[in-house]
């Protein structure tokens, strides 16, 4: 018999899927600002309730991993062996999606996001809240014996440090960069 709530899950999925995909196609086509909630919807053959009930606003659609990138982050923190250190661990996880933003095909994306000030404005509070999750799971973490002030520090350094990465002319060379500053302040607190 098959489990009715994986099949749920998995077609919620396809849906969620199918939306994202309708709308980035939509917007790299015919510009962010060009592209209203209901052409989304039509494209993708969904209600705009159901749209809605998939993403909460028009931005998120182009930051469609958004949930998965945070989680890929704190669990950075929580899942690393008992004896790792923390800032190798974060490294790592930035490195590899900093290599999946700063790949060919993430151009016309990042692009689209640099030109529009509403996505820009979402991206900028999407990293204050990757940030304070972070800062909370390194928090949360009982082999970390650091103040609050020095974990919310570092957390907004490790997301500044995707950001950095991901506009500089050498991405990878960046990581390592920030990283070695990042490391150094982890150490002294």
């Amino acid at each position: 018999m098959t489990d009715p709530s994986g099949r749920r899950e998995r077609k919620k999925a396809a849906t969620r899927q199918k939306i994202a995909d309708a709308a980035l196609r939509l917007f790299l086509e015919r510009g962010y600002d060009a592209v209203g909630i209901r052409d989304v919807a039509a494209e993708a053959d969904v209600a705009v309730t159901t749209l809605f009930s998939h993403f909460a606003s028009k931005e998120a659609l182009v930051f469609e991993q958004d949930a998965d990138f945070e989680q890929r982050l704190t669990r950075a923190v929580t899942d690393r062996e008992p004896q790792e250190p923390l800032i190798p661990a974060l490294r790592r996880e930035i490195q590899a999606l900093v290599r999946h933003c700063t790949a060919d095909s993430a151009a016309p994306i990042w692009h689209m996001i640099d030109t529009s000030p509403a996505l820009r404005e979402y991206e900028e509070s999407m990293r204050l809240r990757h940030a304070e999750s972070l800062a909370a799971a390194i928090a949360a973490d009982p082999g970390l014996s650091r103040t609050t002030t020095a974990g919310r520090a570092v957390a907004r350094f490790v997301i500044d440090a995707y950001a950095v990465a991901r506009e500089a002319a050498d991405p990878e060379a960046a990581v390592d960069e920030v990283f070695r500053m990042i490391e150094a302040a982890w150490e002294v607190t």
